[in-house]
């Protein structure tokens, strides 16, 4: 759906969906982790700052490899859902803008990334921001988890989408389906930066099986439908639960997509 809000109001929604967050938005592949921790030569050890951690889906299996993880997340709600996932590991979050946050003065990292959340930084600040807390040769990562659409993919993404014209709230028109592969590479605004090198771009997807209220709850933990009007939400809510229950097995199959990029901080 299209959005008429800035993305100031958009990234403060996502406090709404704290309870839902971690159960309804998807893993990230382990792949694409494994690809992360080879190219930012990341051992055990190693001092991790995550910007925008929401309930900590990228922070846990990162800690679980032995990291030590700094997390700034803007919600109270959802850093407090994080601190619950993290128990028991090397984690501290803190709650706050990371454009505002003021690390350590000695304190430098190896690594600070962002999953699903660099778009959501002021990107006048984020950079700089990025580039100054990083130690020499250390890394910036950032990727998004986005729909994707293959050849053979669900039909019912197109299909669903005279609910949302008839709502007001349809795609407009010259609007991208990106096949898996095709999502944009921000490869020339980090080197606009000339804070950093890109030394790493790579695609993944991977797919998932939604049951209705499944998916329902995933739309939920989206900016766009949280500050949709109520009755707009609840009849679009309620005509997916009609298509999905009328299919044999009252489920739709949703591809993800991500760009994983990394970049090493110029000297």
């Amino acid at each position: 759906m299209h959005s008429r809000h800035d993305y100031k109001e958009l990234r403060q929604t996502f406090e709404q969906a704290a309870d839902l967050y971690q159960q309804a938005r998807p893993e990230y592949p382990e792949a694409l982790l494994d690809d992360l921790v080879q190219v930012a030569d990341l051992h055990p050890g190693d001092r991790l700052l995550e910007i925008g951690c929401a309930t900590g889906k990228a922070t846990l299996p990162l800690a679980k490899r032995g990291f030590n993880m700094t997390c700034v997340e803007l919600g109270a709600d959802l850093a407090e859902a994080a601190r619950r996932n993290l128990t028991g590991m090397d984690a501290e979050i803190i709650t706050g803008g990371f454009e505002e946050w003021q690390p350590e003065a000695e304190k430098r990292f190896d690594l600070v990334f962002a999953a699903t959340a660099w778009n959501w930084i002021d990107p006048k600040v984020r950079y700089s921001k990025a580039w100054q807390v990083l130690r020499p040769g250390g890394h910036l990562a950032f990727w998004n988890a986005t729909h994707v659409f293959p050849d053979d993919g669900d039909p019912f993404f197109r299909e669903i989408q005279d609910v949302y014209d008839e709502l007001g709230e349809g795609k407009p028109k010259d609007t991208d389906w990106p096949r898996p592969g095709e999502l944009q590479e921000q490869r020339e605004e980090i080197g606009q930066s000339g804070l950093f090198e890109v030394v790493h771009v790579r695609h993944f997807d991977w797919e998932r099986i939604y049951h209705a209220e499944e998916y329902i709850n995933l739309l939920k933990t989206f900016s766009d439908h949280i500050l949709m009007e109520e009755w707009k939400r609840e009849k679009l809510f309620s005509e997916i639960r009609v298509r999905l229950n009328s299919r044999p097995d009252s489920s739709v199959r949703r591809h993800w997509g991500a760009v994983l990029h990394v970049a090493r901080r110029l000297d």
